[in-house]
């Protein structure tokens, strides 16, 4: 696929259709869904930021990807929030098995991304929390607790921080560009990822590896870095995302120009031009 049908197709597809929310119903306590998504968030964000200094207990499941009690902790007492509050809907979470992402409506939790950050230390982390329905997003909430910082969309009514409308970057050109993005599990699509960069180098501005791809993408979506790509993600890291980028007007597709879906492993989260000037400098990387 050549570099002109991919901008059509960047410019021409939205990353997924836009349903509605008014056919979701309230939760058991009367709250819209998009409350009962902020509330798990703000709970998820209390244990974490009590449990930031205190001695963690890690295991590994796999090289270099690591799971604290604390990570365990904050799913069960978010699971147990949101099936409380709909407990018709699905739940997936990434440390315990739950339902498919297509299953009607489904509730999709990471009880903290940047788990290495977190568990070394580092302030850089979030829990995440999706509705999806028939793996289409339709409330994604990514919180920052250790900044107070809220990203929330729902599906035709924009994207926000804090309550601030959010919008991808303006940024017309790789060379005026912020990238970021970080290295995943794979060892393979790690070291593609990093060959990558250093093709692009110095024709952007700089880049930033900071070890959160949910806050990546967010961060993405409210324009503080111009574009944020990952080889190998989950629907866990993207429950939230998917969601934040389309209403800030920006776009998440695949390495072909696609747009992304639950199950889209390699994304690049930024705006339509500046997506296409990207897959344009990465050809055959």
């Amino acid at each position: 696929q050549d570099t002109a049908c991919r901008n059509m197709t960047l410019q021409s597809s939205p990353s997924s259709k836009e349903p509605g929310l008014n056919d979701v119903p309230p939760g058991k306590s009367g709250n819209q869904a998009r409350e009962v998504a902020r509330d798990a968030a703000l709970m998820a964000g209390e244990i974490l930021v009590r449990r930031f200094s205190q001695v963690k207990k890690v295991s590994f499941k796999g090289r270099g990807n690591i799971v604290t009690d604390v990570d365990t902790e904050v799913e069960a007492e978010v699971s147990a929030y949101l099936r409380r509050e709909y407990p018709d809907m699905g739940f997936l979470g990434e440390e315990t098995a739950g339902s498919r992402p297509d299953d009607g409506y489904v509730w999709i939790v990471d009880p903290l991304d940047g788990t290495r950050n977190y568990a070394n230390g580092v302030p850089h982390f979030c829990t995440v929390v999706g509705l999806a329905r028939e793996e289409d997003v339709v409330v994604g909430v990514t919180y920052d607790p250790a900044r107070e910082e809220m990203f929330t969309a729902e599906a035709g009514k924009g994207a926000f921080m804090n309550g601030v409308s959010i919008s991808v970057t303006e940024a017309q050109e790789m060379s005026q560009s912020l990238l970021s993005f970080d290295l995943g599990y794979v060892d393979e699509k790690a070291g593609l990822a990093l060959d990558m960069v250093r093709g692009l180098w110095p024709g952007i501005q700089s880049m930033r590896l900071m070890g959160s791809a949910a806050l990546g993408i967010a961060y993405a979506a409210s324009g503080r870095v111009d574009l944020y790509f990952h080889h190998s993600l989950s629907p866990w890291d993207m429950a939230a995302g998917l969601v934040l980028v389309r209403e800030a007007g920006g776009a998440m597709v695949d390495r072909q120009g696609n747009p992304a879906s639950l199950r889209t492993p390699s994304v690049i989260a930024s705006s339509h031009h500046l997506i296409g000037r990207f897959l344009q400098a990465t050809e055959g990387s």
